[in-house]
């Protein structure tokens, strides 16, 4: 019992140093590039760039094809490119996808005039990007301030890549006033500028036609480009206004407006009533729950004015979200397999020896993970869940067959316990190789997408080894000390009852 109670605290011990994760990285053989260009940006500028992008990456032998498309999505803009890249099957390449998406990186740093980011094609969860910090608050200014040092705080965490902050580049704008008395004066009203420019600058549709594919296409009718190529231009365009005889004439735009350049953000996202900016980034090697650790230390230093608070989204949101139901799923699976012993051994105090044997699983589970350096993810906690009916079968062995033994051939419990263990060990052998094997090709990563499905195969063989040796000797040893106290409260309570 020492030494079961030993290798239990070291198997805590050991779980307590093992990092978490929402999901193992898997190598897909795919992933994405998502480049973005300057605010004031054209889809030619954007071609250009995706162009050396694509320049970048089309010698590296492990990649088998590529796709790129600009302004794809329901919000892409001519800003916004992405370049789908199909890697070679893994047994057909040297590298792994994680080191070419580090080769890339790499090479696409060279390039100006984009922000880009490697990301997961069809990842599980919530956002692109693993790891997303919330600052929320009113003010815009600080918010801006604030997210610009937490993005220089998390390029001191190595492991932390392709940093990037919601309203850190603003979009420019030319701005125009109608000077209401000078408008007044001349006759023409705000809204007949608005529509005026409005025809003139971003076109009037005037009629339209069906293509061959049967889709309706308008035509606009605007000035050419070269006439609304820059602000002064737009500044002597011409709009009609009564001339006080009945007819209309020609006044310059300059006339009965103001002008002033400016800058507003790309874009205004809340949550929970107040403004918020988001720092994304990707991780490399580095996962999900240590990430959040170290950012969340880097935090504590900004020191930011009351009203503003710093929280996390993207994955590390998922990952404690899912943490917390699985926790739950695994308090309600220890409390149904009680009820179901309880009720098949008619006893409250017999399940409780089988009961033992699922705390002794947790010391294999941590000490496998450790050692083939996986995670506490969502395959490996759904792993502990399935150990807590699977470890229980060989005590449920052990004690009902020394229970038949004790009531069918009239043994005493110390040599019906002991016969048991003699009796029962083949068959407790057997059923747990047969499922070591069993979970063998998961344990080792084969396939495509093993990686991900390997820690779950890692915790149950770990379980299955620890409690499958020390259940031989605990559960017997519980055993004997419950039937003991059984007894005792019998005799203590005058035989009343059944216990």
């Amino acid at each position: 019992m020492l030494s079961a109670g030993v290798a239990f605290i070291v198997g805590l011990g050991i779980m307590s140093t093992l990092e978490s994760s929402f999901m193992s990285n898997e190598d897909k053989s795919e992933f994405q590039i998502s480049i973005q260009t300057a605010p004031d940006a054209g889809i030619k500028e954007t071609e250009d760039r995706l162009r050396q992008v694509l320049a970048q990456v089309k010698d590296i032998p492990e990649i088998s094809h590529t796709y790129a498309t600009i302004g794809a999505g329901d919000s892409g803009t001519v800003r916004d490119g992405l370049l789908y890249v199909k890697l070679k099957e893994k047994s057909e390449r040297k590298l792994g996808q994680f080191e070419i998406q580090r080769q890339v990186r790499e090479r696409l740093r060279s390039i100006s005039g984009i922000t880009f980011s490697i990301e997961e094609v069809g990842g599980v969860g919530s956002a692109a990007k693993p790891l997303g910090v919330d600052i929320k608050g009113d003010d815009t200014a600080l918010l801006k301030k604030y997210a610009a040092q937490m993005k220089e705080a998390m390029y001191t965490i190595p492991g932390i890549v392709d940093i990037s902050a919601t309203l850190e580049y603003d979009t420019p704008e030319y701005r125009l006033r109608v000077d209401r008395e000078r408008a007044l004066s001349a006759g023409v009203s705000s809204n007949d500028i608005v529509t005026a420019l409005s025809t003139l600058v971003g076109g009037t549709a005037v009629t339209s036609y069906e293509d061959e594919d049967g889709d309706a296409v308008d035509l606009r009718v605007r000035l050419p480009e070269s006439l609304r190529q820059y602000p002064a231009q737009i500044r002597d365009l011409k709009i009609t206004v009564p001339d006080g005889n009945g007819g209309t004439k020609l006044i310059p735009l300059a006339s009965v407006t103001t002008e002033h350049s400016a800058a507003s953000p790309t874009e205004i996202n809340r949550r929970d009533l107040s403004r918020l900016v988001t720092v994304s980034a990707n991780l490399d090697n580095l996962p999900a729950g240590t990430a959040v650790k170290l950012v969340t230390a880097e935090a504590k230093k900004i020191s930011m004015e009351p009203g503003y608070s710093i929280g996390f989204s993207g994955e590390s949101e998922d990952m404690e979200e899912s943490f917390r139901f699985m926790f739950e799923s695994l308090i309600l699976a220890v409390l149904f397999v009680y009820l179901i012993l309880a009720a098949q051994f008619e006893s409250f105090f017999e399940p409780l020896a089988i009961m033992f044997s699922l705390p002794l699983s947790i010391v294999g589970m941590a000490g496998m993970l450790w050692l083939t350096n996986d995670t506490i993810n969502i395959m490996s906690l759904i792993g502990l869940i399935m150990l807590m009916g699977l470890v229980t079968k060989n005590a449920i062995l052990l004690v009902d067959y020394a229970k038949v033994l004790r009531r069918r051939d009239g043994l005493p419990r110390t040599e019906a316990v002991i016969e048991a263990g003699r009796t029962r060990l083949r068959p407790i052998v057997m059923t747990t190789l047969a499922m070591i094997f069993g979970m063998l090709p998961l344990f080792l990563g084969i396939g495509a997408g093993g990686e991900g499905r390997a820690p779950m195969a890692r915790a149950v063989v770990g379980g299955l080894i620890t409690s499958s040796l020390l259940t031989l000797i605990v559960v017997p040893v519980m055993y004997t000390y419950l039937d003991d106290f059984s007894v005792w409260l019998k005799t203590k309570w005058g035989g009343k009852g059944h216990v």
